[in-house]
């Protein structure tokens, strides 16, 4: 008897029969991946016939489950197919979620799904790949990416409802490219003007830092030297916070030539609406230069030169613009109706700015009191003493302590009214504490005159040049700011005659010669008429008056001349006894008041026999 468990059947698929053959140690391998592929079927059909079987009906279960076996890979391959295909697919989806990805870029170029959406790109390049049905243990990664992506997809779904809504805002405001920035467009003037951003420019003369650097158009830049004035300046720039006129429309700049003191915590320390630009000087050049500079770095058409210690009043900056708007050859003043205040109490006043503090505080109790408190203190200080806050500033408070100084006007110069019609020498009104004109005008007329170092006169030239190119000058009351006082220099004096000189050797004509009679304490009124006689000496007697009148000329020029080298003014025309030039100025001279030039006498004698 055979051992079945010895032999078994095999089928040749070559001529399609079956032969018996003795077994093996190892199963064949087709029959070992039909039986692990059909385990469950074949105890099934086991149960259902209850015993072997046949050898017959064994070979035909065997052809069968080869069959089968067959079928299987086929499927398996149908399936891997399909799952390549299911892939492809997708991958077409990443493709459309790529065009998604280049509009939303265009909607909103800051989207954070940016970096997300680039990983979909790269996904999308394995897309070839994939195509190839033979690597698909390899297909199958790149599937499980195409999965990942396709949670992407939903998010940028999402991101396409939001560009819809960017769509919208756009509308609003067609420059946004971003969701983010669009709804801050409506914010960004008010950052503008607020914005504490500096922007710094290291000159090699200066350093320049500009706050507030807003865009907006300047129609009015203030020009505001300095020079160790920190306390005065910090409450000046205060005041000028507290302007009616539009902040955007004008700036301030601030140079401070070269200060030892703590001007340069200012920058840091103020905060203002307006657009404002400190320059520092890196040495001290004088105000002539430092004007220049900011006049250089001036945007505004309108130009208000403000001392630094000016505390200028709130409607200050539009009643100065008001006269400019329809007019454009003005110079307008308010330093003609100079307002003194005491801010501080500082510790180099001299007498009389004691004594006039002293009674300008028992106006009010409390300013009384911080004066008394530091009479007993000042002993141990050396430092100023506050007396106005800015609490002062927006009450008005602090006019209890300002005082008039009307020194212009009561010399004359209110008699001729704003517009100084008539008066022959207008261009003293152009005082740059407090004076405003447009830039236009400047550069035509020039700027200031550097070689002018130190105090005075510098201003009147300018004015001077001005007044020659037909400049009309007007006083305006309601322009008036508050000198802050402070002490005085006594090298100032010294400063004021050297400037002065200057500018009659720049300019010796009459109607700069006459400021010299200033120094024998005559009013401006009495200068003015003085010079109107002369000019009627010259067109009524043209070849008459000579002598008298060179001399005269010599005489105006020698005072200043004297007074900047510290000579006594004393013996300015000196002619020998019974030299005949002498003597035609004697007869010339005798003849003035009968012919009606009074002033112009009075003014000859006053300087001629000194």
């Amino acid at each position: 008897m055979i051992k079945i468990d010895s032999y078994e059947y095999y089928y040749n698929p070559e001529d399609g029969k079956y032969y018996i053959r003795k077994r093996k140690n190892s199963t064949h391998p087709l029959k070992k991946l039909k039986d692990k592929r059909n385990k469950s079927k074949d105890k099934k059909d086991k149960t259902s016939k209850g015993n072997k079987g046949n050898r017959s009906d064994d070979a035909a279960n065997k052809v069968n489950k080869s069959r089968d076996k067959v079928n299987t890979v086929h499927e398996m391959s149908n399936h891997t197919a399909n799952e390549t295909n299911k892939s492809h697919d997708r991958a077409k989806t990443v493709n459309e979620t790529n065009k998604l990805h280049d509009k939303v870029n265009t909607v909103d170029e800051t989207n954070k799904l940016h970096d997300k959406v680039n990983t979909v790109d790269e996904t999308s390049k394995s897309h070839d790949k994939v195509n190839t049905v033979d690597e698909t243990s390899k297909s199958h990664d790149k599937v499980n990416t195409v999965n990942e992506t396709n949670k992407l997809h939903d998010k940028v779904n999402t991101v396409d409802e939001t560009s819809k809504s960017h769509d919208k805002v756009n509308t609003v405001d067609e420059t946004s490219k971003s969701h983010d920035k669009v709804n801050t467009v409506n914010e960004t003037n008010k950052a503008d003007e607020t914005m504490n951003k500096v922007d710094i420019t290291d000159h090699s003369l200066y350093k320049m830092s500009v706050k507030n650097n807003h865009k907006h158009p300047i129609k009015v830049s203030i020009v505001m030297p300095t020079y160790n004035k920190y306390h005065q300046t910090s409450l000046s720039l205060y005041g000028l916070s507290k302007q009616t006129f539009p902040h955007a429309e004008y700036e301030v700049i601030l140079v401070d030539d070269a200060s030892s003191d703590n001007t340069s915590d200012i920058l840091k320390e103020v905060d203002v609406p307006f657009k404002f630009k400190y320059i520092q000087m890196k040495q001290n050049k004088g105000r002539s230069s430092v004007r220049n500079i900011g006049i250089n770095h001036a945007e505004g058409d309108l130009l208000i030169f403000l001392d630094g210690e000016m505390l200028a009043p709130p409607a200050f900056v539009e009643n100065h613009y008001k006269h400019h708007v329809h007019e454009s050859n003005l110079v307008v003043t308010g330093a003609m109706h100079y307002e003194g205040v005491y801010t501080f109490i500082m510790p180099d006043y001299n007498e009389d700015q004691v004594a006039h503090l002293k009674e300008l505080v028992g106006r009010d109790p409390e300013y009384r009191r911080l004066y008394e408190n530091y009479e007993q203190t000042k002993q141990h200080l050396n430092v100023p003493c506050p007396l106005v806050t800015k609490e002062d500033i927006d009450t008005n408070r602090f006019q209890r302590l300002s005082f008039p100084n009307r020194y212009f006007l009561n010399s004359g110069l209110k008699h001729f009214g704003e517009r100084l019609e008539g008066f022959t020498l207008p261009y003293i009104a152009f005082l740059s504490g407090n004076v405003s004109v447009r830039k236009a005008n400047l550069k035509k007329s020039g700027l200031f005159d550097e070689t002018f170092v130190g105090y005075g006169a510098e201003d009147w030239e300018l004015g001077y040049r001005l007044y020659k190119n037909g400049v009309q000058f007007v006083l305006d009351p309601s322009t008036v700011a508050y000198h802050q006082e402070h002490g005085i220099s006594k090298r100032k004096v010294k400063e004021q005659w050297g400037n002065h000189y200057r500018f009659v050797k720049k300019h010796p004509n009459i109607d700069v010669l006459i400021l010299s009679l200033e120094w024998k304490e005559l009013p401006f009124m009495h200068l003015h008429q003085t010079l109107v006689e002369y000019n009627q000496l010259e067109e009524r007697f043209p070849n008459e008056y000579n002598e008298l009148k060179h001399a005269f000329c010599t005489m105006l020029f020698r005072v200043i001349e004297y007074l900047n080298s510290g000579q006594p003014v004393t013996k300015l025309y000196d002619l020998p006894e019974g030299s005949e030039e002498r003597l035609k100025i004697h007869q010339q001279f005798e003849t003035l008041r009968p012919r009606g030039f009074d002033y112009l006498a009075s003014s000859f004698e006053q300087i001629y026999y000194l």
